[in-house]
C-alpha cells in the first residue's frame, strides 16, 4: 500500500499535479493499492485545487479515497467520515466498521447531508480567514530567531524548522508549553524525518495567535541560534 495525503498534516504541503501525475505513472501497474487521504482537500489556498491520483488514468480502480466532515464542514467531534473505494474491498471494511465504531447518530449524519447539499459559501469564507491567519502567524514565525517556516499551500498548519536554535524540537516543544504557555507539537512525532521541526495549527483566533508568537518572541531571548543547514 502507498498511503497520500494532500494537502498533508504536518507540513500543509499540497503535492503537484505533474508528482501526483508521475506517481500514477509509477503506481499504475505495479501489484498494490493507494490510500488517499483527502480530508484537507477543500482546504487549500492553491490557484489549483489538489488533484486526487484517483483521478488519472488506470487509478480509480486501486485507490481508497477516504474524507470527512471535521475540516470542511467544521464539524470536528462528529466522527462522520466516508470511504470511496473499489466494490471488493466493501464487505471486509464495513465488517471493520461496525465492530469498531457502530452507529453514527441519525441527526449528525442528516448534517452532514445538509453540509454536502446546502450553500457552501461558510467553507469558502472559513478558508478564507485560514489564509489570513497563514499569512499572519508565518510571517510572526520567521520573525522569531532560529525559526525558519515555509507558506503552506494547505490544511491549517505551520511547520517551523526549529533546528537554528540549537535546542531539539522534543524539548523545545515542552519549552514552549511550560514557559511560554504556547502549544504545539515536535514534528519528530510524526517521524524521525520531522525533528528539528515544531508544528503549529492556526486553527484559532487571528489575536490568539499574535499572542502565541509574542509569547514566544519573549521566550526566544534565551537561546542563541547556530548556524545549520536547512530543509
Amino acid at each position: 500500500m502507498v498511503i497520500l495525503n494532500s494537502p498533508q498534516n504536518p507540513t500543509g504541503g499540497v503535492i503537484p499535479r505533474r508528482d501526483v501525475d508521475t506517481l500514477a505513472g509509477m503506481l499504475r501497474d505495479r501489484d498494490l493499492i493507494v490510500l488517499s487521504d483527502e480530508i484537507y482537500s477543500r482546504i487549500h489556498y492553491c490557484d489549483e485545487a489538489p488533484i486526487s491520483i484517483s483521478s488519472f488514468p488506470g487509478m480509480l480502480e486501486k485507490t481508497i479515497i477516504l474524507d470527512g466532515f471535521s475540516k470542511t464542514y467544521a464539524m470536528t467531534g462528529w466522527r462522520m467520515g466516508y470511504g470511496v473505494m473499489p466494490a471488493w474491498l466493501v464487505t471486509a471494511v464495513n465488517k471493520l466498521m461496525v465492530n469498531s465504531n457502530s452507529c453514527t447518530a441519525s441527526f449528525s449524519q442528516r448534517a452532514g447531508i445538509a453540509a454536502l447539499t446546502g450553500p457552501q459559501d461558510d467553507s469558502e469564507r472559513m478558508v478564507a480567514e485560514f489564509r489570513r491567519r497563514r499569512d499572519a502567524i508565518c510571517k510572526g514565525l520567521n520573525e522569531i530567531p532560529g525559526f525558519h517556516c515555509l507558506v503552506p499551500g494547505g490544511a491549517f498548519y505551520a511547520f517551523a524548522n526549529v533546528k537554528e536554535t540549537g535546542i531539539p524540537s522534543s524539548q523545545l516543544e515542552d519549552l514552549l508549553l511550560n514557559e511560554a504557555g504556547v502549544a504545539c507539537l515536535n514534528g519528530g512525532a510524526f517521524g524521525r524525518y520531522g525533528d528539528g521541526f515544531i508544528r503549529f495549527s492556526y486553527a484559532n483566533s487571528l489575536e490568539n495567535l499574535t499572542e502565541a508568537v509574542d509569547r514566544i518572541k519573549k521566550v526566544a531571548a534565551r537561546w542563541e541560534p547556530v548556524g545549520v543547514a536547512r530543509s
